[in-house]
């Protein structure tokens, strides 16, 4: 039988058995002084209190003290307790006065019901495959911080809803969103991961890493993470990594780890079949807000600068390249000139 220890105050519970030591603590806390029930009754009253003001705009002290049911000057005392905590309770006075709850400093915690959390939930999972430009990786770290309180059943409808929801839109290769949340949450508790890897030549094998951060290109999502077998910083793509399996170990963070868009940019480099150096007729900071973190630009003077663009097919490359909306000269290779020469034909060719 399991043995505990257990020290309240002076009172010493080591080496007593598991169930005598939880009787012996139920005696304690109905023991309990008067003044510290009250201090948690008063703690729970004001959490609720908090919700009903997230509910709707405005409350009458009738309202909320019928709500609550206590006297409306229990509700003038607990209105001022949430002001001393940082959240702005506004009152107006008279008949038709009321409380309502400001912006303030600071977000106040929000209690959801089971359909706003799983509404949230959803809406999350939405987010972080990329439907909503630029909150992939805040919808991600969110996400892994609901699911981790969520109860189960609440777990499973948003599982549910995921499963046999089909967006018309894909961008980028699938990467699920579970897989997302739980790395997410590994590398926010510094806990290692052990998974399957699949190269970019096609092979696989079993990568044992303590992961760092998640980032996101627009594209693609990807994991840096110190390979405990190699030793070094190593970039993953999510998409390819399966099963994912925490090993419970922790891991104390690595000093100095490296910087996230160069590590991507230098992946994206290394993966792009088809590569070209332009000289664009602009200066770069006039393009780059156009471009991902993945793409290099180097300036040249105040009026130009190197691009160094990827794309999978010369044709997807020579279009990018048209896109920044600029005059350029291309120094090669001559797959991307005989693509520009299709193009260029292609349009001579149009009638109207």
């Amino acid at each position: 039988m399991q043995v505990v220890d257990l020290r309240l105050g002076d009172v010493n519970l080591e080496g007593l058995h598991e169930n005598y030591a939880m009787k012996y603590c139920g005696k304690l806390l109905a023991a309990m002084p008067t003044n510290v029930k009250n201090m948690l009754e008063t703690s729970a009253r004001l959490l609720r209190l908090l919700t009903l003001l997230q509910a709707k705009p405005d409350w009458t002290g009738a309202e909320l003290a019928a709500r609550l049911d206590v006297s409306p000057r229990t509700i003038r005392y607990d209105v001022d307790k949430l002001r001393n905590l940082g959240y702005p309770v506004h009152a107006a006075p008279g008949i038709a006065g009321g409380y309502r709850l400001g912006a303030g400093a600071k977000l106040p915690p929000l209690l959801l019901d089971d359909d706003e959390a799983v509404a949230v939930a959803v809406g999350l999972r939405t987010a972080a495959i990329g439907s909503v430009t630029g909150i992939e990786e805040s919808a991600v770290n969110a996400l892994a911080k609901l699911e981790q309180v969520l109860p189960p059943r609440l777990r499973q409808r948003v599982t549910d809803l995921h499963t046999y929801t089909t967006p018309l839109i894909k961008q980028g290769d699938a990467v699920s969103a579970e897989t997302l949340t739980r790395l997410a949450a590994a590398c926010r508790d510094h806990h290692r991961v052990r998974f399957t890897y699949t190269t970019h030549e096609g092979s696989t094998d079993e990568r044992d890493t303590e992961p760092h951060r998640l980032v996101h290109t627009g594209r693609r999502w990807y994991l840096i993470a110190w390979d405990t077998a190699r030793r070094d910083w190593r970039t993953y793509r999510v998409d390819r990594i399966t099963p994912l399996e925490p090993t419970g170990m922790r891991f104390v963070p690595r000093p100095h780890p490296p910087d996230p868009a160069g590590v991507i940019r230098g992946v994206d480099t290394a993966l792009s079949t088809h590569r070209a150096k332009v000289t664009v007729l602009a200066p770069a900071s006039a393009i780059t807000s156009y471009l991902p973190d993945s793409v290099a630009v180097q300036p040249i003077d105040d009026t130009s600068c190197v691009v160094h663009a990827g794309a999978d097919t010369p044709y997807q490359l020579a279009l990018h390249i048209l896109m920044l909306d600029k005059d350029f000269h291309v120094h090669g290779p001559p797959d991307l000139l005989d693509a520009f020469a299709v193009i260029r034909d292609r349009l001579n060719a149009i009638t109207y």
